[in-house]
């Protein structure tokens, strides 16, 4: 598959928005960095973004996360592997993507209040709208994956 446009080339100014929010959130939002890794990965799998499925995937093996565990974040709902943490982090991404199924709802946000605080779930919703912002982009302009090197650590 061929990009449509280079985004990124032709507006700078989207990546280092885009790109501020998530490091704030990793900064300041009190959130497990392989946390957010795993919520973005899930996340780009809904919205099927070939290139933030691969780049995800490789930051949190970089983080440590294992192979097991990666190949079944698609179905976390079926597993035991993930912790009641992860599991309601998953739980609120899908919920907040999946918008057009309706709003979300008050049983989710009940769940998902038990494992994180209100900060911690204000943080993890904002992350969940930027990994959204750049799925849209990547999707729409046709950005393909695998081939996406993980950042030094």
């Amino acid at each position: 598959m061929e990009p449509r446009i280079n985004y990124l080339r032709l507006a700078p100014g989207i990546a280092k928005s885009l790109g501020g929010v998530g490091a704030y959130v990793a900064a300041e939002g009190g959130l497990e960095r392989g946390l957010i890794e795993l919520v973005d990965l899930r996340v780009s799998q809904i919205n099927h973004c070939a290139f933030c499925v691969d780049m995800h995937v490789k930051e949190a093996r970089a983080l440590g996360e294992t192979d097991d565990r990666l190949h079944l974040v698609a179905v976390w709902a079926d597993v035991d592997v993930f912790t009641d943490r992860e599991r309601a982090a998953f739980l609120w991404a899908e919920a907040v993507t999946n918008l057009t199924e309706g709003f979300v709802p008050d049983d989710v946000y009940n769940a998902v209040a038990e494992e994180f605080t209100p900060a911690e779930l204000a943080h993890l919703t904002l992350a969940i709208c930027v990994i959204n912002s750049w799925n849209r982009l990547n999707v729409s302009m046709r950005i393909p994956g695998g081939h996406y090197q993980p950042r030094p650590r």
